[in-house]
């Protein structure tokens, strides 16, 4: 899984390798740490290619939903928005809750729409219940 950091002088993708086996605080870290090297200019080659799927966040600069660009070769991005307060209907009533806004964008070379759609749905289960991802 490749993360999108911004660089002065345009965009680079540094891959969380292997993240399907690893805990949330583990990709957390790894992920802060790409980050950090990929600003400095200390990534190595590899760090940054052979990825196949991205996750860009603007949501850290309060943009609440955008649509972003596959980076090439890579077969999908998901795009992830800023999390805000918002009026939902919760079994019949009115109730506040944090809501944010993913979306995702598949080169349907590489991958059928309606599978990106299933790991939408997936993807959308394990965020309203993140306890699920612990398990």
């Amino acid at each position: 899984i490749a993360v999108a950091v911004a660089l002065e002088d345009g965009l680079i993708t540094p891959i969380v390798k292997t993240a399907d086996r690893k805990g949330l605080a583990t990709i957390a870290n790894e992920t802060k740490d790409l980050a950090a090297r990929a600003r400095a200019g200390k990534l190595k080659l590899e760090e940054f290619q052979g990825g196949t799927f991205s996750i860009s966040n603007l949501g850290m600069f309060g943009v609440r939903d955008f649509g972003a660009v596959i980076n090439p070769p890579h077969g999908g991005i998901l795009a992830v928005g800023a999390g805000e307060q918002r009026p939902v209907v919760k079994n019949g009533a009115l109730a506040i809750a944090t809501v944010m806004s993913c979306t995702l964008s598949c080169d349907h070379r590489a991958v059928d729409g309606a599978v990106g759609a299933q790991f939408l749905a997936a993807f959308k289960k394990l965020v309203e219940d993140p306890l699920t991802m612990l398990l």
